[in-house]
């Protein structure tokens, strides 16, 4: 006869009380009244370089795949239109 063992280790979704749960991540600009994406704001795009000058990754800024796309696109503009610089942050 076998005897019905209980499960020593329990699901993942009972142990979920860590500071490190992973939660819904969204698009900041996927979502209804959020900031289009244009080139022209400086402001907004300078969020999403680094002090290198260097643009953030998606995994990092929770941007979807097609957004990161456009965002690279305009920040690439910007610099060559001289709105923003190639090397360093300034405001």
């Amino acid at each position: 006869m076998k005897k019905n063992k209980k499960h020593k280790y329990k699901s993942r979704d009972e142990t979920k009380n860590s500071p490190f749960e992973e939660r819904k991540r969204f698009c900041p600009f996927s979502q209804k009244n959020s900031p289009t994406i244009d080139y022209k704001d400086v402001k907004l795009l300078s969020r999403y370089v680094s002090e290198k000058g260097k643009i953030i990754p998606s995994r990092i800024t929770n941007v979807s795949r097609i957004k990161q796309k456009e965002l690279a696109t305009a920040i690439k503009r910007a610099r060559f239109l001289s709105l923003m610089s190639y090397t360093e942050k300034k405001y």
